[in-house]
């Protein structure tokens, strides 16, 4: 790998100060740091010297469930969602042949908050339809070399259907790797067994993730070592297979255990892959060494579509000069997948103060192209974007459904349209199931603007604005679903119109488009009469109103069978222009259900104004739980939401004239219903 790649790694705790403001100030107070961090560790021997500030040092042979410390902070507790394939809304876009893998470094390798971090700038991935597999990248000599990933960024992968692996890195000699802990990861007992092996299926079950990948890369060894290597990769393939999880292996270790990077599947590498469930291919292939790796994993038994040809975009991002026809030409067969190395690259080369909507701006372009629009995506772009190649994947497959369009990042907390925080936030396991097609908008006319806003939301920390000079209706696809109809269905969409008289309609379809790129046969069902779409008006069903949005109710069983997508038409008055729609909550539901109540919530540690607070999850399912302090006052203000039963707030402190602090947890539910409290107080 080239040195450049090597750059965040090695230099790992400095960055941290980039992705996560704060951690130092934390570390360096006299009170004693009860922030949970993501786990790190060595295989076993630790290096010589001391760890750096904030840098703890730990060997993955003497972890344990029971001495983990930080173990309810970290696991996660969505489980991996099934997916399904929608007809492909570009008509080149095909299912069943190239997937997509990202290697993403999500923050450091020590002094990765375990829960989020009181801060906007974040990678907040919302592109999952387009992902098979996510990497938790990271590692290094000075930190650690084996990362469990954070329950957030499991948390919403596993709600949009997406295995997350964390990572085994052995890194080269020259970065300060060692041979000696390549060796421990491979050591055998005395029975013929790798203890580490066991660890690590281990670790992944306790933290709720899917597997690892293992890259090493550490040179000097010998075929004696590459035995004990693919003896490793079989036992912890075979083991991790019996409870869900795979492996996927990176081609760098040969047959003769030295380091030498092949670019393609051959026979120095090929009994790796034989071995794993999947192969990360290097950097250095060609068009020919891809079609001749795809042919020997045929006949090698395997399928080409689990080789992942490494395309390096941590530096230049969508500006890569990449040989799209080599992996994934468009007039014939896809040749392997596609495995990008450090896509977060659409958060890291912005300019300071960014906004978040910057930021998903360059994510929107670097997953579905120029035209930002996956309907239309240019294959002859030089930038061939994931949209262009790839069918993207649902979750969306039972009822109630609903979405508040939550990135799992914002400026300030909403409530039901009121601000209950004024605080920067991020937390990517509280984000919501989000559109996978943005953005489709089918008209005749002018095309609007569309991208998820933070100026204001009905509840979390986005809304999804719909702004332009429009001069005829417009059709925006928001899901494609798998949504069963009964005779109680109904839809709500809560919206605001801020300019422009419009008419707001539920886009309903039925049943799939008759070919790859063609529109949903969509029924249109009226949410709020013409002239009257400002957020003040009244459909025939309405169930609420509050700081200007209306909630509007549709029945929706009047149609059979199944809803195959979902979307929202708006067709300008006479005479109106300019429009500017805001979405904020869409769902669908047979019955409203609120959920139980949590109960025990205590606070386990607390020091120099750092909280500690565990309770007992509620009985039956739980999206997940939102953390308040009630103020003297008597209002709440939003401390943080989680889906442990787990949470850390830092930086309290007594209000004025306040001689105990209360606190509830409560659990909030699909449909964003919430429970009554379980309670406890501090007293200063």
């Amino acid at each position: 790998m080239k040195p450049s790649r090597r750059t965040l790694l090695l230099s790992a705790a400095t960055a941290a100060a980039g992705l996560v403001p704060g951690l130092s100030d934390t570390a360096a107070a006299a009170a004693r740091d009860l922030q949970p961090y993501a786990s790190y560790w060595y295989p076993d021997s630790l290096p010589a010297g001391t760890p750096g500030p904030g840098i703890t040092w730990r060997s993955l042979a003497d972890w344990s469930t029971d001495t983990d410390a930080d173990l309810p902070f970290n696991a996660a507790r969505v489980p991996l969602a099934d997916r399904f394939t929608p007809t492909p809304v570009n008509p080149i876009a095909r299912a069943g042949q190239a997937r997509v893998q990202s290697l993403v470094s999500f923050g450091p390798t020590a002094g990765n908050r375990s829960q989020g971090a009181p801060t906007a700038d974040y990678y907040a991935l919302t592109h999952w339809a387009y992902i098979d597999e996510l990497v938790f990248w990271g590692g290094s000599s000075g930190e650690g070399l084996i990362l469990a990933p954070n329950a957030p960024v499991v948390d919403a992968a596993h709600r949009h259907g997406v295995p997350v692996l964390g990572n085994v890195f052995l890194p080269p000699a020259a970065y300060g790797g060692q041979l000696q802990w390549t060796r421990d990861l491979v050591r055998r007992d005395a029975a013929g067994h790798y203890p580490l092996a066991g660890r690590l299926v281990e670790v992944a079950a306790a933290y709720g993730f899917d597997g690892w990948f293992v890259n090493a890369e550490t040179g000097g060894g010998d075929p004696a070592l590459a035995t004990g290597m693919l003896g490793f990769l079989d036992e912890l393939r075979s083991l991790g297979a019996a409870r869900g999880q795979r492996v996927t292996w990176y081609d760098a270790m040969t047959v003769d255990g030295t380091v030498s990077w092949q670019g393609a599947l051959d026979d120095r590498n090929s009994a790796f892959f034989e071995t794993a469930d999947s192969m990360f291919v290097d950097f250095r292939w060609s068009a020919g060494a891809l079609a001749f790796s795809a042919a020997t994993a045929r006949r090698l038994g395997g399928d080409p579509y689990e080789l992942w040809a490494g395309v390096d975009v941590e530096a230049a991002g969508t500006a890569a000069r990449v040989d799209w026809d080599a992996v994934v030409p468009t007039g014939r067969d896809h040749v392997v997948s596609v495995g990008f190395y450090r896509p977060e690259w659409t958060r890291n080369h912005l300019p300071a103060g960014h906004t978040p909507g910057d930021f998903h701006a360059a994510d929107d372009l670097f997953w579905t192209g120029a035209t930002l629009d996956p309907a239309t995506a240019d294959p002859g772009a030089r930038w061939r974007a994931p949209a262009v190649s790839v069918a993207d994947r649902s979750t969306v497959a039972s009822v109630p459904f609903a979405t508040v369009f939550n990135t799992g990042h914002g400026l300030k907390w909403y409530e039901d349209g009121e601000v209950t925080s004024d605080t920067a936030w991020n937390h990517l396991g509280l984000q919501d199931r989000l559109p996978s097609r943005r953005w489709v908008v089918r008209t005749t006319g002018r095309r609007p603007s569309v991208a998820f806003d933070f100026a204001d939301a009905w509840r979390g920390g986005s809304s999804l604005l719909v702004d332009g000079d429009l001069d005829g209706p417009v059709t925006l696809d928001l899901y494609a679903t798998r949504l069963p109809l009964g005779p109680a269905t109904v839809a709500e969409l809560t919206h605001r119109a801020e300019a422009g008289d419009v008419t707001v309609e539920l886009a309903v379809a039925t049943a799939e488009p008759g070919a790859p790129g063609e529109a949903p046969p969509y029924t249109y069902l009226p949410l709020t009469p013409g002239g009257r779409g400002r957020g003040h008006g009244r459909d025939r069903d309405p169930v609420g109103d509050a700081a200007g949005w209306l909630t509007s109710r549709v029945r929706v069983a009047r149609l059979s069978g199944t809803v195959h997508a979902l979307g929202v038409r708006i067709t300008p008055a006479a005479g109106t222009e300019r429009v500017r729609l805001r979405l904020g909550r869409l769902a669908v539901r047979d019955r409203t259900v609120t959920p139980a109540a949590p109960s025990g919530l205590r606070i386990t540690d607390a020091d120099g104004g750092g909280f500690r607070f565990r309770w007992h999850g509620a009985p039956g399912h739980v999206r997940h739980y939102a953390l308040h302090r009630v103020l003297p006052d008597g209002t709440r203000r939003f401390l943080g939401g989680t889906c442990q039963t787990a949470f850390y707030a830092g930086g309290l402190a007594p209000e004025q004239g306040e001689r105990a602090a209360r606190f509830d947890v409560r659990a909030v539910g699909e449909l964003f219903t919430v429970s009554s409290p379980s309670t406890t107080t501090h007293t200063w």
